[in-house]
This record gives structure tokens, sequence and C-alpha cells, in this order.
């Protein structure tokens, strides 16, 4: 296929058109939105829908993320700007202090209640930090399991966190502080199938009410303690189309809608009653390989796979929901550089590979799927179908299977003996400038996620960046060491960072959107 077919390929694929380029705002902008019911509820549009199990360690649904932003209380909040990823607001923390390599000590705010009428105090930092930390907990909140953390409580304001035993330094748990909703002990002393699992009991501005179908329903909390929040109430629903839950918008159904497509924002931008926020993300979208099974358990497979791959193509059909990146992590994480090893587009290593490999022009090769969704993320299906063209091109017997937010769900995570498909399209979207909530989630054979992979040398590299000593001597690692190596062995394939895109009506002012997607209205009001 030549150049310009290609690109005439492409425009095909993406036959609403993008934006004109990337609109980038910035995070302090307060972003407006309306209600036309008389209540004046803020009703929020989702993409994605829930789990059912608000137990917050229980899951890893953004959905469930965002409605934990609106209830849950954080030790810190980042804002996480691409100019200063690592800034750090203090919430239920007042201060957090490393008193060594090993030892953190973390004050603590006086006076907060959880919505249940529990005081909030040091017992509720200790016993999510333990929670947390334990090995099934699918959250992956720890930087290393129970029983290499030694957590104390001076008094009832005062945490200190001990990591001596595991070997790693407590500053770890500095970035982690923005990524915790901080639990009730008591709820936490239930077990998982109790409280927990049933219900939000947080600090935050708002109180969770009740379950409703697909709709989530959210009450202010007049105890919070930055003030009552002004908005009486959010309804938090599901709606699984993007057309929809723009139209929703337009006719004052909806408050502020998510997800949109590029298209969608080059039409509600020349509508006056509409605001656009958009924000460079925490969220990297991937090609996952199967590591776990041939013939991606081969690096030169895989590496091949990367290099039939056009990005710049996937970033036209994306406008201005795609941002262009070169690592593992977001640009707005601790530690982010453009690799200088990142795979690039060329036909011609990605021959020499497959014959390497002993699959010359893909001879050999066994049939492919590709597994990607619809409704939640942007244009995956067009650029799913670019992808697939690209690998066929070169060789790759690759079917593309597109399917539903809950059934791409179900087959997204590794299973013994491989998981389903052969490569799978999903992003990764973590609170926090933590970059180990993506590096060692996903690349460490403690926990294999969706590639399954297992690697000694990767393993080595991953312990080594996370033991250093200092934030600094871990930035070099990870910069020359790890992010390279990840980048050398491709267990996945990072297609771009995503652009957080959300339409509102202009009525509503103060809402402030971190670029995970959640959202604080404790000072949201209707004009």
């Amino acid at each position: 296929m030549s150049e310009s077919s290609r690109r005439d390929f492409m425009k095909g694929m993406a036959a609403f058109g993008a934006g004109a380029g990337l609109m980038v705002i910035n995070p302090e902008f307060l972003v407006s939105g309306a209600a036309a019911q008389a209540s004046k509820q803020l009703v929020f549009l989702s993409a994605e829908n829930i789990t059912g199990n608000w137990d917050p360690t229980a899951h890893t649904t953004l959905s469930q993320k965002n409605i934990e932003g609106f209830v849950m209380g954080f030790l810190t909040r980042t804002p996480m700007r691409v100019e200063k990823p690592d800034e750090v607001i203090y919430e239920l923390a007042t201060k957090i202090t490393l008193l060594e390599p090993t030892k953190l000590e973390i004050k603590l705010r006086e006076g907060v209640k959880f919505h249940d009428g529990k005081p909030f105090k040091a017992e509720d930092v200790k016993a999510t930090f333990e929670y947390g930390s334990q090995p099934d907990r699918p959250a992956q909140w720890y930087p290393g399991p129970t029983e290499t953390l030694t957590i104390t409580t001076p008094d009832d304001y005062t945490v200190i966190v001990d990591t001596s035993k595991g070997g790693y330094p407590a500053h770890l748990f500095i970035f982690l502080a923005s990524y915790l909703p901080m639990l009730s002990a008591t709820d936490i002393a239930a077990g998982p199938s109790g409280p927990l699992s049933q219900r939000l009991n947080g600090t935050g501005p708002y109180k969770f009410v009740e379950q409703r179908g697909n709709d989530t329903v959210l009450e202010a909390y007049s105890d919070y303690f930055l003030g009552a929040p002004t908005i009486p109430g959010i309804s938090f629903n599901f709606v699984g189309d993007s057309t929809t839950r723009m139209l929703s918008l337009m006719n004052g159904q909806a408050s502020i809608v998510e997800r949109l497509e590029p298209e969608q924002v080059a039409t509600l931008q020349g509508n006056e009653k509409v605001a656009i926020s958009s924000v460079v993300s925490v969220e990297n979208k991937y090609l996952w390989f199967r590591c776990s099974k041939p013939p991606f358990d081969d690096p030169r497979v895989r590496m091949a796979a990367c290099h039939a791959i056009d990005r710049s193509m996937l970033l036209e059909i994306l406008g201005e929901a795609g941002h262009a990146s070169a690592n593992y992590v977001s640009p707005v994480k601790f530690g982010y550089i453009d690799l200088p090893n990142y795979p690039e587009y060329s036909p011609e290593k990605c021959q020499a590979l497959l014959a390497e490999s002993g699959f010359p022009k893909g001879q050999g090769l066994p049939e492919l799927e590709y597994i990607t969704s619809v409704g939640f993320y942007p244009k995956t299906k067009e650029y799913g179908e670019v992808i697939t063209a690209m690998l066929q091109e070169q060789g790759f017997p690759v079917t593309l299977s597109v399917l539903e937010i809950a059934a791409w769900n179900e087959r997204l995570y590794d299973r013994p003996g491989g998981g389903p498909g052969h490569m799978v399209d999903c992003g990764w979207s973590t609170g926090s400038p933590e970059p180990d909530l993506v590096l060692r989630t996903h690349f460490h054979s403690s926990s294999k996620r969706i590639t399954g992979i297992v690697d000694p040398e990767l393993d080595a590299s991953l312990d080594k960046e996370r033991s250093a000593a200092s934030l600094e001597e871990r930035k070099q690692i990870l910069q020359t060491e790890t992010m390279p190596m990840i980048a050398a062995k491709v267990p996945s394939f990072s297609l771009f960072t995503s652009v957080m895109i959300h339409a509102m009506d202009k009525s509503l002012t103060g809402l402030f959107i971190y670029p995970d997607g959640s959202m604080d209205a404790s000072k949201g009001a209707f004009a």
C-alpha cells in the first residue's frame, strides 16, 4: 500500500473527521455545566458502567473511581500539570515528612468525619494502607505486600509508615497518598463482603445514597470539612452511546458528559451554551500483547508488530482526543521522558524481525485476534481498523473483534495458559504521579494483569527503581534503565496519551476536573 493510499484508507476509517489540532486547557480552568431540573442536581453521564462492588480496592473501573472522587477523601491531591507532575496539595493530611529513607510521618487534619459519623483518625489511615496492600486487591495500591509494612499511630492524628522490612523507600507513599481513598477502619474490620462492598463511606463533599440500576445517587454532605457543597446532589448515570450523551447535554437532560468523539467537539464548540474542557490526562492507550502465549511470547514478534504501526495516523483519527507521547506513562507522570529507543514505524525493521523470529513475511504465524471496545474510548473501532490493516499489510493474519464495553471487560485480563485473543486495546489511568501504578502493575511478574509477562531482567529493574534511596535517583534509573528496557521488550505498545474531553453547560461553575477524569464539585454552583 502506497503512502497516499494508506493516508486515504486512514481517512476512510475516520469518516467523521477529526478536530484541527490539540486544545489543551490548563487544569485550573474552572469548567461549566447546567442541569435543567428545577432541583439543580448535577447530572453526569458516564461512558463506562460500574461493577456493583463498591470496595475501592476491589476494582479498577474508571467510572467508579470518578464516583469515589466525589465521595471519598484523600490524604493529598495532585493536579498533575505537565510542567510540574509531582505537585502535592494537602487534603486529609496536613504535612508529610520523610524522617529517614524508610520512615515517613503523616500528620492528619483534625475534626473530619466520615459520612456515617465516625471521626477520621490515624487508625483509618493505618487500616487503609494495610488492607490496600494485601496481594489479592485488584487495585494494586501498594509498593510491597502487607508483611513488608510497619505502620504505627503514635496519636490519633499521626501515622508512621516504616518500609525497612521490605527494603524499599518510604517516599513511595508520598505519591501513593494521592491515589488511595481513605476507608473507615470500622468498615475494613467488617471484611470485604461487608459494608465496604455495599456502599461508599467517605469524608468527601458528597454522600453515597443508593444505586438505581445504572444510576448512582449522591447527596451533599452538610458536615464536609471545607464547607457544605452548594449543589444539593449528583446523579451519575451510565450511558454507553456517545451520541446519546451529547444529545442529552444539548437538550438539557445532562449537566456534563465525558469521552467526547472529536467530531462532537467540533459540533459543540459552536454552541454558545456549552463549554468544553480538554486536559492532557494520566491515561495512555495501549495495544497489550498476550506475552503468555505464542507468538507474542517472543519479544521479536512483539517488536515487529510495533514497527508495523504508524502512530501518527492514529493521532490524525483522534484529533483533539489524542496527544503524542513516547513512553509507557503519561507526560503528567513522574519520570516521563520521550524515550529515544521507543519503537517507530518501520516496515523494513518489521520484516527483518519477522524473518529473524522464523516468520518471514508473516508466514507461519497463527491466526491472531485483536480485541477492542466501543462506547467508552473515542475512536477505538476506527483506529483499530487502521492498526489491523497495517499489521495485515506486513503479513500478520489479524482479525479485529469489536465488543461492547461489558463483553470487552470480561476478556481483558490474562488467565492461566494465556488470556483471550492475542492483542487487546485498553487504557490505564491512575490518579497519582506514581509511575509504578502503571509500570509495576503491568510489567512485573508478580502482577501479570493483561500481558502475562514473566521476565526476570525486567523484574530486577523494576525492583531497582522502586528501591532507589531518593526520588532523584529513582527518576534517573527510570529514565535511563527501566523505561528503555520496557521499550526494548515491548510487552505492550503505548499508542498515545488520552486527552480528557468533557462538555458541560455554562451555567455550572467551579467544577475542577483532574487529569484522571475525576472531579471536585465541592465549589460547584449553578448560575
